[in-house]
């Protein structure tokens, strides 16, 4: 019967046995799925854009695309009427002066010299002729005098015409002084003003763009080799910025006086200007076969800086606007593409790649303007592998 007895107290070593195996399994199909996860297939990374609208009216039909630059009608290279050595730089680039205000001093010892000594020779001419005036006045009254007792027979002939030639003589010599002092004035003149040319002034109000002299260099109005400075600064009047274009001569019939023009800067690529046609120069280079149009802006921008690069498009400002303009879109001429022999744009919504047909109006440039397919703000895949079908997974990264 002992035999048969069982032991209440002593639990089941079953369990024990299958929490390990569990456990094992759990972890085995978490790797299992950690692995198909990381080694399963990636969508395909695209470049996308953002469609935008534009207006289908007259005015805003481009004619013409070319390039050019930002200048300025009035910049000078400021130097000295003469030759001298710096003593004092005023100015700094970025700088604003006035017309008029003093950039630059030479070295005036010499010329200030000769200017005092000039003015010492003036003040001699000057007491010179006052001495002068006076024997004029004593030879006059000697003469009336003698003429009285030459009456009276008082005084010989020979008397009175000594008196007659003292006087004349003294009128001489006083027009003789009067005459020094006036070249004693001009000499005087003469030293002031070539003090004054040690003076460099702005010839118009600007801004410095750039400092090429320091205290202690050697500046000429000319070129004379070695280290001799032809100029103090650069004078910029940011007032009379505009665009200068080389036009194709083949092209200019397209562009008119007036005509309105949207210039974009390189350094601002979103940024459109409105700009208009000042002048066409009438005549061409043989060279390039080109025509020199300048381009003025609407309204300057301290952001426009001379010598930057800018692209125009020339505006078909004579057509007329249609009475119901439509509502065309540009995109990235790599978003368009020839599939079946009909252009199609992968638009990316939630993900996926979506195939739509499109109607296009016409390409300039790096864009390409769509009357039908894509609407305004939806995100357009660039360059889409031929691989690419419609409702595909894709992981679009911004253009």
């Amino acid at each position: 019967m002992d035999d048969l007895r069982i032991e209440r107290g002593t639990p089941p070593a079953a369990p024990r046995r299958i929490l390990p195996l569990v456990l094992a399994a759990i972890l085995l199909l978490l790797a299992l799925a950690a692995a198909w996860w990381f080694a399963r297939p990636q969508p395909p990374a695209l470049r996308t854009a953002v469609a935008r609208a534009v207006s289908a009216t007259g005015a805003e039909r481009t004619v013409l695309n070319a390039s050019g630059y930002v200048t300025a009608r009035r910049e000078a290279t400021v130097s000295s009427k003469v030759t001298g050595k710096v003593m004092e730089i005023l100015i700094e680039e970025g700088v604003r002066v006035d017309a008029g205000q003093i950039l630059a001093r030479l070295d005036d010892t010499n010329v200030r010299g000769n200017l005092e000594l000039a003015q010492a020779q003036l003040a001699a001419a000057q007491s010179a002729l006052e001495e002068t005036k006076v024997r004029v006045i004593e030879a006059e009254r000697d003469l009336r005098r003698l003429a009285t007792l030459l009456q009276g027979t008082v005084a010989s002939q020979a008397d009175f015409d000594r008196a007659e030639t003292a006087a004349l003589a003294a009128r001489a010599r006083l027009a003789q002084q009067a005459t020094t002092v006036t070249v004693a004035e001009r000499t005087v003149a003469i030293w002031q003003q070539q003090l004054d040319d040690t003076i460099i002034r702005a010839p118009f109000a600007g801004i410095v763009t750039s400092k090429n002299a320091q205290p202690g260099e050697m500046i000429s109005p000319m070129s004379s080799g070695g280290f001799t400075r032809t100029g103090i600064c650069t004078v910029v009047d940011m007032d009379s910025r505009e665009i200068e274009i080389d036009v194709n001569e083949s092209y200019i019939n397209r562009v008119a006086p007036g005509q309105g023009v949207e210039a974009t800067l390189d350094a601002y690529a979103g940024w459109k200007i409105p700009c208009k046609v000042i002048a066409i120069i009438p005549t061409a280079d043989r060279q390039k076969s080109t025509v020199r149009v300048r381009v003025g802006f609407d309204q300057l921008d301290p952001r426009i800086l001379p010598q930057m690069a800018v692209k125009v498009a020339f505006r078909d400002s004579g057509a007329a606007p249609a009475a119901n303009p439509a509502r065309l879109v540009l995109v990235p001429k790599a978003a368009v593409q020839n599939r079946d022999g009909r252009d199609v744009v992968f638009v990316v919504t939630g993900g996926r790649a979506e195939r739509r047909a499109v109607t296009v109006v016409g390409t300039q440039d790096a864009e390409t303007t769509l009357s039908a397919g894509v609407a305004d703000g939806e995100t357009v895949a660039l360059d889409a592998p031929t691989e690419l079908t419609d409702g595909a997974s894709v992981r679009p990264t911004r253009l």
